[in-house]
């Protein structure tokens, strides 16, 4: 297999990403005219935004013909054979939306794996854009998360195409213009879970992981229902509009660390533990604990 086996729905979806941002823009400016508290768009927000997402895409051209020969040579270990009917699609559905919870989990838990993913939450508006604000580093680091449905037998064309509908799903539910959505709310991830995800309120942080579905937060206890108003962006946000240092300020923060004259231990917990940890004795920041001056915290 190579690389022209592997689909793409991204790409061919842009123009409906470059139309909905517009579409969007019009029903926020109407819903700030009537008085709503939305928080709207920026030109260098969003920007920035839509640049993380061209770099995204750009190394995604060269690492997902890695990732998709990760998956193939997996699926040639396995005698395991799912096939390719309808149930195989109705298990891969659910079997690929919690490995995509324990990713998207991980990368929030952990600061190394929360270095990439934190260039989702960098910014301190939600709308489609931010849906855009796409990580370079985290279809690197993303990869092995999926490798259990390989090895269970699924033909790795059909992981890769379930990752892109995941994504595309996701796109939509990064707006302010939708409320609640009545019973949907109990199965699927919608707007109102997603703003809970994005908020650096304290009972909202690292909550609702899911992708399209929300029911592994609610059967792992990590969900939080929509109350207060979500305040975006990350507990200390970085204020800069720079891709590059978008993509590198917490590699950068990370690098400081291992470098403080302390043991190794230390050090290395400082990389791989909670984003929010510090060793003992060590003053908590003026967050409440949840931050460190050399860190940016999950949103």
């Amino acid at each position: 297999m190579d690389t022209a086996h592997i689909p793409d729905l991204i790409t061919p979806a842009i123009p409906f990403f470059v139309l909905s941002l517009i579409i969007e823009g019009f029903v926020v400016k109407r819903l700030k005219d009537e008085g709503r508290d939305v928080a709207g768009h920026t030109v260098k927000d969003t920007t920035a935004s839509l640049s993380m997402g061209l770099g995204n895409l750009v190394i995604g051209l060269v690492w997902k013909g890695i990732a998709f020969a990760f998956y193939v040579a997996l699926y040639e270990l396995t005698p395991l054979r799912m096939g390719t009917g309808a149930l195989a699609w109705v298990l891969i559905f659910f079997g690929d939306d919690l490995c995509y919870y324990w990713f998207h989990r991980v990368h929030h838990e952990c600061r190394f794996f929360w270095a990439g993913h934190v260039v989702h939450h960098s910014s301190q508006h939600y709308n489609l854009s931010t849906a855009l604000r796409q990580p370079w580093t985290t279809p690197i680091t993303g990869a092995p998360f999926w490798a259990p449905l390989a090895l269970l037998g699924f033909h790795p064309a059909m992981i890769v195409a379930m990752q892109s509908i995941s994504l595309l799903y996701q796109y939509w539910i990064h707006t302010e213009a939708i409320g609640k959505l009545g019973p949907l709310e109990w199965v699927l991830n919608t707007p109102s879970h997603h703003r809970v995800h994005h908020a650096s309120n304290p009972q909202y942080l690292d909550r609702n992981h899911g992708g399209i579905l929300i029911i592994w937060d609610r059967l792992f206890g990590t969900f939080e229902p929509e109350q207060e108003r979500p305040l975006y962006g990350l507990t200390t946000n970085i204020r800069t509009f720079n891709p590059l240092r978008i993509v590198a300020h917490e590699f950068a923060a990370i690098l400081r660390d291992l470098r403080r004259p302390e043991p190794l231990r230390l050090r290395l917990a400082r990389v791989f533990r909670n984003p929010a940890w510090k060793p003992p004795g060590e003053s908590a920041s003026a967050s409440g604990g949840k931050a460190s001056p050399s860190s940016t915290l999950p949103a």
